[in-house]
């Protein structure tokens, strides 16, 4: 099966970065760009909606008007009402016209007044941009391509896959915090198939994009069986989660806010918690959390945030409830102290259901290797789940993923199957029990887990088809050993250092009992 790169319209988003050169900064690209993305779409979905009416009553103008014309024919099918002088066509007809920027935000204005749901997503910005009035029309030309029209499966999630590219093009300070903003579609895609989402609470406290709620309306058999709530910490971010969601039919509250320092859904219990959360955050605000922080299960510290994202998680589950996330390898192998005291408790307490390591270059916009860590509240064998809680299914996906550019991977579709199957087959009484495959996945007990203090990379575990490349061994994995051969040289050393002084202090004594003899001759003589 072939593997498609994350982004695949390179070429029109580059024109249209070059139509906003010198009157906007490259930070500011994606608010300007996604907007006119976004109301394509919804002018594109309405109309389409309206044509589809126009068949059904073909026959009958007078019913034809009346339910073309009535707005909860589009609502009742997630459409949004686009009044004319909003419509796509309408802009793009008055795309050359001098007052096109007063056009455009009046489009934005007439659209929330027809859909209060929409109020606050849309920006009222171009009248203040800085842009001559060809360049906008070059824009609207460049989001009229066929590439924009989201109307087949692949532009699913284009506007996050549009943003991650701005935000890692373009010198955005965004674009550097671990890919806390768009996770690509295949690790998306992966941690569904492993959750399976199929009824319920989904809640992704980094959403970001909203691409995996979008990922997780797929994958069930019913989207309005799964109910979807987010957390997100940008305003412009939360903007575009909210046109994403809205876009493809999920009805999601996104809340703007901290997560870990202002939890904007503190009762919230969820059947499925999937996130990515941004990696490795320093100096986050841990002197700000109370001890008697119901989240807490253990310390925290402020050198990282990983281990209060997992405690986060963890609360956020229900009796049943089962959370998969990204992470970054660091975690798997931190000895900072209050990090690896959290560890510790999630694998005594048989938190701990699964750990994949991936394959590296999966992100676009940063090369930080990673891993996805699945927290369960169902280990204990109940309601069709097989009693797994004294185990840990640990996965290395690492050679997998094939490139799809110099600088990126991806998962294919064939490798997600077979790393969701071996963990469906380790969850489910009625499965075939998960079998150990060398070099790729094994069911660890915990006391080897403990045996191994507390490590959780996979690759500790599940052995190796063929020795290892050097390459190929995690860096903190490599460091370890490193570290251990070179204090055992020290060691080493030292002991030789000893010797060859007791040696030398041997040889000197002879030497002088010698010297002491000859004297004594010397003298009789």
């Amino acid at each position: 099966m072939a593997v498609k790169a994350e982004i695949d319209f390179q070429k029109e988003l580059f024109e249209a970065a070059n139509k906003m050169r010198g009157s906007v900064a490259p930070a500011d690209y994606k608010h300007y760009v996604l907007p006119l993305i976004f109301l394509r779409y919804l002018s594109n979905k309405y109309e389409q909606s309206c044509n589809e009416l126009e068949q059904i009553f073909a026959e009958n103008e007078e019913m034809q008007q009346g339910f073309v014309s009535d707005s909860h024919q589009y609502r009742d099918k997630n459409v949004f009402v686009v009044p004319k002088e909003a419509s796509w066509h309408y802009i793009m007809k008055n795309a050359k016209q001098p007052n096109i920027k007063e056009i455009l935000d009046n489009a934005m204005k007439r659209i929330e007044e027809e859909n209060p749901e929409l109020t606050g997503v849309l920006p009222q910005i171009y009248q203040g941009l800085n842009l001559p009035v060809e360049n906008v029309a070059g824009l609207i030309e460049i989001f009229s391509r066929d590439v924009f029209s989201g109307s087949s499966e692949d532009s699913i999630d284009i506007l996050g896959r549009t943003y991650e590219y701005f935000i890692s093009s373009f010198a955005s300070s965004e674009g550097n915090r671990g890919g806390e903003f768009f996770t690509p579609s295949c690790i998306v895609e992966l941690l569904v198939e492993m959750l399976e989402p199929k009824r319920g609470i989904v809640f992704d406290p980094a959403c970001g994009s909203g691409g995996m709620f979008i990922q997780s309306g797929r994958y069930a058999p019913n989207k309005k069986s799964l109910l979807f709530y987010g957390q997100e910490n940008v305003v412009t971010t939360v903007r575009l989660g909210k046109m994403n969601v809205l876009l493809h039919g999920i009805n999601a509250e996104i809340r703007l806010g901290d997560s870990l320092l202002n939890d904007q859904f503190p009762e919230l219990k969820a059947d499925y918690v999937i996130a990515n959360p941004p990696f490795n955050q320093k100096d986050w605000g841990a002197d700000r959390i109370s001890k008697s922080d119901p989240r807490l299960i253990g310390p925290v510290t402020n050198s990282n945030a990983n281990y209060m994202w997992m405690q986060h998680f963890l609360y956020h589950l229900n009796d049943a409830g089962s959370a998969g996330f990204v992470m970054a390898n660091g975690a798997m192998t931190t000895n900072v102290k209050e990090e690896k005291e959290v560890r510790k408790i999630l694998v005594d307490e048989g938190y701990i259901d699964c750990v994949v390591q991936l394959p590296e270059k999966l992100f676009f916009t940063t090369g930080i290797p990673c891993c996805l860590f699945f927290l369960s509240k169902n280990r204990d064998g109940k309601n069709g789940y097989r009693a797994r809680r004294n185990k840990i299914l640990f996965i290395d996906a690492r050679k997998m993923g094939k490139p799809v550019s110099r600088k990126q991977k991806a998962l294919s579709k064939e490798e997600i199957d077979k790393i969701a199957s071996v963990y469906r087959a380790f969850k489910y009484e009625h499965a075939k029990s998960c079998e150990n495959i060398e070099g790729f996945c094994k069911i660890a007990k915990l006391e080897e887990v403990q045996q191994n203090d507390y490590k959780l990379t996979p690759s500790m575990y599940v052995g190796t088809e063929a020795e290892e490349e050097e390459e190929d061994i995690p860096f903190e994995q490599k460091i370890a050993e490193l570290t251990k051969r070179l204090l055992e040289q020290f060691e080493e050393s030292n002991k030789l250092q000893e010797k060859i002084k007791q040696n030398l202090e041997e040889l000197m004594y002879r030497n002088g009992e010698k010297s002491n003899l000859v004297f004594k001759r010397e003298k009789n003589e």
